[in-house]
């Protein structure tokens, strides 16, 4: 079993984040210029990639660090609890509102607000967020005069939100809105080197909350790691030596100590009914059974089957047992 130890590299950690990708460095150069202006950001990467922890570095290297920095999914709230959460609402604005309540924007005044998965926003609420994005104002569920917001607007998502256009699911003019400066955050497979440099950094993360201390690993898990795929990205990698050290014991990571699909094995799943035997195939059966019983006897054979000698031969001929003794 061949053991390795973390390798000695340089590793940059930026605002949480850490790499020795050079594709990741060119990123937390973009990052932190667009950090200096006050323009919208749309951060685009997929699930796990670290869009949240993009978004706060930005408001942390702004101008408006001081302020707050509030947060929501979009993917997690019915419509209207969206709504009240972002602009609020006004007490008797709907059942259940016994005083009023300020929302998102107003909370974040002077600060940054990060929207994630903002394509699942609905429509309605798109026009809403364009009149906060326009105008500075919004105005609170049940409400009838617009509130002033200074705000910063970062959002996020996974998706193409030109084809969210194109699908009439997102608005051409919001989209325009919140994506003046783009950003794009690299899949962890795209990330050279970085599968290595993230699992010895988890690995001493979980050193330290002394459930175990791992101190090397088996060859042949680190090269099933850096095989994975890792649809998940970072969060995945997370999560998986998380299992490591929840189920593992001793100082060496091993391969068996891995999830199962790293280990390249699947779940058993439903069985599968076997399929019906062709009719083709019982027919040469029945001619096999009763030329075996009647000792390659062909008139025997075919009073047997009920059938004359001459469709026995037809029939012996369609399936090749013209030389059945």
């Amino acid at each position: 079993m061949k053991i390795i130890s973390p390798p000695q590299r340089q590793v940059t950690v930026f605002q949480g984040m850490v790499t020795v990708a050079p594709n990741m460095l060119e990123f937390f150069e973009l990052m932190s210029r667009v950090a200096r202006t006050d323009a919208t950001v749309l951060i685009r990467g997929e699930t796990g990639t670290g869009k949240e922890l993009v978004a706060r570095a930005i408001h942390t290297l702004s101008s408006r660090a001081k302020g707050p920095f509030q947060e929501l999914n979009c993917a997690t709230l019915t419509p209207e609890l969206l709504a009240s959460e972002l602009f609020g609402h006004i007490r008797g604005a709907f059942t259940g509102a016994i005083k009023d309540h300020p929302g998102l924007f107003a909370r974040a005044n002077k600060g940054t607000v990060f929207l994630d998965e903002i394509a699942e926003l609905p429509l309605d609420l798109q026009a809403r967020l364009l009149r906060v994005l326009q105008e500075r104002s919004f105005i609170p569920v049940g409400g009838m005069e617009p509130k002033k917001v200074d705000v910063r607007v970062l959002s996020a998502t996974n998706k193409a939100l030109r084809e969210e256009v194109a699908q009439g699911r997102f608005r051409e003019d919001l989209m325009y809105r919140i994506r003046v400066v783009p950003l794009f955050l690299p899949r962890l497979k795209d990330r050279p080197g970085d599968v290595e440099t993230l699992t010895w950094y988890f690995i001493r993360e979980f050193n330290q909350r002394g459930l175990r201390q791992v101190t090397a690993m088996e060859a042949s898990a680190m090269e099933a790691l850096l095989a994975y795929p890792w649809q998940g990205n970072v969060r995945e990698l997370q999560n998986v030596v998380e299992y490591t050290f929840s189920l593992g014991e001793g100082s060496v990571l091993t391969l068996a100590q891995l999830p199962p699909d790293l280990r390249g094995l699947t779940p058993p799943g439903p069985r599968t009914p076997p399929s019906p035997p062709r009719l083709a195939d019982l027919e040469r059966e029945r001619l096999v059974d009763a030329l075996r019983e009647s000792r390659g006897r062909k008139g025997e054979a075919a009073r047997l089957l009920g059938i004359s000698r001459a469709t026995l031969w037809r029939k012996m001929r369609e399936h090749r047992l013209n030389d059945y003794p």
